[in-house]
């Protein structure tokens, strides 16, 4: 069964339609064993303002961005990926496939010193709970496939020491993929995929050869940054091929699946 496993990464922004992607991902389910690893960055934003926290990002040297998450922003960080799990186990309750929320089978380890830019200086965050991710129990995961559910799987870290930590949802579907050793991985985005230049069309990337990756990074700008990084370590893993396609449009596991996006193969 693990040869045809497909891993999901649901981003969590807005724009996506979370309850079409659900519905696709249905009927996706009945065909083969489906793993779901999803984003929680608008469901942040709404609880950010309803409790009146500010959401802060921390960019790192090299240019990749990522949540600032010190101990109020964790504890929401861990409500809000459990609404948005509840959320998909809803919708896709409602296309008749039963889900299985698995918040911990990820272990990590806490980023106890975070280099990053700040007002043009690079100094070092130390009561981040941001985490590195180490391995991924598989047992949970291959025991809800074979009771016929579909695992949703949060983007936290378990660290023994730490609790809960906000890990990075792409690399954590990376991870997960090259673990159960499936054999894709579809990373859904509010953009179509990767472009040279953001966003002029005529520069879309509809395929990444190996020899491109590091060209592909270059390319990327914000968090499409990750989505190469995951793609990247994804195909070192094992996987045999990933797409980052767009999950605002109807069907969009279906289109992904049919090589809609941008293709990354080894």
């Amino acid at each position: 069964m693990s040869q045809d496993i497909l891993v999901v990464k649901i981003g969590g922004g807005a724009g996506l339609d979370l309850a079409q992607t659900c519905a696709d991902l249905a009927e996706v389910a009945r065909q083969r064993p489906v793993v779901i690893v999803h984003g929680v960055s608008a469901m942040m934003a709404d609880l950010a303002a309803e409790r009146g926290l500010t959401e802060r990002m921390l960019t790192s040297p090299s240019g990749h961005r990522s949540r600032y998450t010190d101990a109020p922003t964790r504890d929401l960080f861990v409500q809000a990926s459990g609404r948005v799990a509840e959320q998909i186990g809803g919708y896709m309750g409602a296309g008749g496939v039963q889900i299985a929320h698995l918040a911990d089978c990820i272990t990590g380890t806490r980023k106890r010193a975070i280099r990053a830019v700040v007002d043009g200086r690079v100094r070092v965050i130390r009561d981040d709970y941001s985490g590195s991710i180490q391995s991924v129990n598989t047992a949970p995961i291959l025991g809800a496939l074979a009771a016929g559910q579909v695992p949703v799987i949060s983007p936290m870290a378990l660290d023994m020491a730490d609790g809960l930590l906000n890990i990075d949802g792409d690399r954590a579907a990376a991870a997960v993929a090259s673990a159960l050793g499936a054999s894709m991985l579809v990373i859904l985005s509010n953009v179509r995929g990767l472009y040279r230049q953001f966003p002029d069309e005529s520069s879309f990337v509809s395929r990444i050869a190996p020899e491109q990756i590091e060209r592909a990074m270059d390319w990327a700008q914000g968090r499409m940054k990750r989505k190469v990084l995951g793609a990247q370590e994804a195909l070192a893993g094992g996987v045999r091929q990933v797409v980052v396609s767009d999950g605002r449009i109807h069907h969009p596991v279906t289109a992904a699946l049919s090589g809609a996006g941008t293709v990354f193969a080894p």
